[in-house]
C-alpha cells in the first residue's frame, strides 16, 4: 500500500497538467449551463403617498431561479437582504417574501423619506431597477378673510383664502352658493412646500345676505376639503303698497278705501310715513301706523298717496294712485295683479304679489350719512288700473284738438293777410300834385298845386 502509494506519488507528480485538464472542461460546461439572468426581470412601480400614510414598495421577478432580492434606500443602504432587515428602522416592515418577490412596507411617510429605492437582483451580471416614491402634504390650514364683516349694498368687498404648506402646490376655486367665480391666486415657496392665496373682488347686493362664500381647494392629497363664511349685507327698504279694500273693482264715491304699506329692509326701517304727493293730506283720511283708511270716498280725494320708510342705509318709497269714480261707474280694471319693475336684474322675486291693480313709479334717495349705488324696488298700486288707460287717451285727444284749431287759426290770419296786401297793391297820388299837369314849369306847379303857396301860411313855423 505505502509502495502503491509512492508509485503513485511520482505518477501523480508528473503527470498533474494532463490530469487538471478534463477537470477543466468539466467545469467550464457546467458553467455554461448555468442562468445567467439574461431571461429574468425585475419588476417595480412608482408609489406616491400622502404624509403619514404607508407606502408599500414591492420588487417582483419574472422567471425566477432562486436568485437574492435585496432592497436600496437613496443612500443605497441596504433596506432588506431577501427577508433580513440590516437598516435599523423599524418602519420598515417585510411584507412578504418568496423566490419572486420582496415587498416592504414604510409606516408614517415623510418628506425626508422622498426619493429612489432600488431593487437589485443578484445574477450575473446584477440586474437593478429604482422606484420613486412622492409624498404629498395637503394643505396644513385654510382660512378666509373678509375685508369687512358687514357690507352695504352696492359695495365691493375683498375675500383672502389661504392654503398654507402643502405639496404641491394647491388650485383655489371660490363659489357663491352653487355659482362658481373667479379669484386671483398667488404662490409662494417655501423650502420645499408651498402656500396658495387666492383673492376674489365681490360687489354685493342685497340678494347676497345670507349667502355663503366658499374656497374650495383642489389637491391630490385631500378630497372635499373647503371653507366659508356668510355674507352680511344691509340694504335700504323694499316698499309695497297693497289695497286691502275694496279688494277688487273700481274705487267709488262714497266707499271706503284701506291701505296697507310693508317695507323690508336690513336693519328693519324704524321710520314709516304716508304723505299726499304735492297736495295736502285730506282731513278726513287715517293713518294708523302702515295703514291708510279713507271711510267715505269723494272726488276731492283724487291723487297720488306715498308710503315711505327708511332705515340707516337710505330711504325708498311707493306710489298709489287714486281715482275716484262715480257710483254709477261699472268698468271692470283691464288688468288685474301686481306689476314689479326693479332697478336691477337681482331684485326680481319677492314672493307672489297678486291681488290688485297696480302702476309703478318708485322713486329712492338715500340718507346723507351712507352711500348707495343700487336702487331699492317699490310698488305702487293704482286704483283707476284699466281705465287709465282710456283717461291717458282722452288727454291726447283733447291735446291734439288744441293743437289743430291754433294751425287752422294762423292759416286763416295768413290767407286774410295775404288778401289784403293784394288789394292795395299799386300807383298812389297825393294831394300835393293837383293842379300839376296844367303848369308850364315846375314853380307854377309848385304854386297852383293844392296844398301849395296858399296854404302855406296856416303852416308856418318859428324858430327862436
Amino acid at each position: 500500500m505505502a509502495a502503491r502509494s509512492q508509485h503513485g506519488g511520482p505518477a501523480a507528480n508528473g503527470g498533474g497538467a494532463p490530469a487538471l485538464l478534463p477537470l477543466l472542461l468539466l467545469l467550464l460546461s457546467a458553467a455554461a449551463i448555468i442562468p445567467r439572468g439574461d431571461g429574468q426581470n425585475l419588476v417595480t412601480e412608482d408609489v406616491t403617498v400622502v404624509e403619514g400614510d404607508v407606502a408599500t414598495i414591492s420588487c417582483r421577478v419574472k422567471n425566477s431561479d432562486d436568485s437574492v432580492i435585496q432592497l436600496l434606500n437613496p443612500n443605497r443602504q441596504t433596506i432588506y437582504f431577501r427577508d433580513f432587515r440590516p437598516l435599523k428602522d423599524s418602519r420598515f416592515q417585510l411584507v412578504n417574501f418568496s423566490n419572486s418577490e420582496l415587498r416592504v412596507s414604510l409606516t408614517n411617510v415623510s418628506v425626508s423619506d422622498e426619493g429612489r429605492y432600488f431593487c437589485q437582483l443578484y445574477t450575473d451580471p446584477p440586474q437593478e431597477i429604482y422606484t420613486t416614491i412622492t409624498v404629498l402634504v395637503p394643505p396644513r390650514n385654510l382660512v378666509i378673510d373678509i375685508q369687512k364683516e358687514i357690507a352695504v349694498e352696492g359695495e365691493e368687498i375683498e375675500l383672502n383664502c389661504t392654503a398654507m404648506a402643502s405639496r404641491p402646490a394647491t388650485t383655489i376655486r371660490w363659489f357663491k352658493g352653487n355659482k362658481e367665480l373667479t379669484g386671483k391666486s398667488e404662490v409662494e415657496q417655501w423650502s420645499d412646500m408651498y402656500t396658495v392665496t387666492s383673492q376674489l373682488l365681490l360687489k354685493v347686493g342685497r340678494e347676497d345676505d345670507g349667502v355663503p362664500v366658499i374656497c374650495l381647494v383642489d389637491h391630490p392629497a385631500v378630497k372635499d376639503l373647503q371653507t366659508q363664511r356668510y355674507l352680511e349685507v344691509m340694504y335700504k327698504p323694499q316698499v309695497r303698497v297693497s289695497q286691502n279694500y275694496p279688494v277688487q273693482g273700481l274705487t267709488r264715491e262714497g266707499e271706503p278705501l284701506e291701505l296697507t304699506c310693508a317695507a323690508f329692509g336690513k336693519p328693519q326701517p324704524t321710520d314709516m310715513r304716508w304723505l299726499r304727493v304735492d297736495d295736502e293730506m285730506p282731513q278726513h283720511v287715517v293713518v294708523s301706523g302702515s295703514n291708510l283708511l279713507i271711510s267715505n270716498l269723494n272726488k276731492t280725494d283724487n291723487g297720488t298717496y306715498r308710503c315711505e320708510a327708511s332705515n340707516a342705509v337710505g330711504k325708498s318709497h311707493a306710489d298709489y294712485m287714486l281715482f275716484v269714480y262715480d257710483t254709477t261707474a261699472t268698468t271692470e280694471p283691464a288688468v288685474h295683479g301686481f306689476t314689479q319693475l326693479p332697478n336691477s336684474a337681482e331684485e326680481l322675486d319677492y314672493g307672489d304679489l297678486s291681488g290688485t291693480a297696480v302702476l309703478l313709479n318708485a322713486s329712492t334717495e338715500a340718507l346723507p350719512t351712507v352711500q348707495i349705488s343700487n336702487a331699492s324696488i317699490a310698488l305702487h298700486p293704482d286704483s283707476r288700473a284699466g281705465e287709465e288707460g282710456a283717461i291717458r287717451s282722452v288727454d291726447h285727444a283733447v291735446v291734439g284738438g288744441v293743437v289743430a284749431v291754433v294751425v287752422f287759426a294762423m292759416l286763416c290770419l295768413l290767407i286774410i293777410l295775404g288778401r289784403y296786401f293784394a288789394r292795395h297793391k299799386g300807383t298812389y297820388f297825393t294831394h300835393e300834385a293837383k293842379g300839376a299837369d296844367d303848369a308850364a314849369d315846375a314853380d307854377t306847379a309848385i304854386i297852383n298845386a293844392e296844398g301849395g303857396q296858399n296854404n302855406s301860411e296856416e303852416k308856418k313855423e318859428y324858430f327862436i
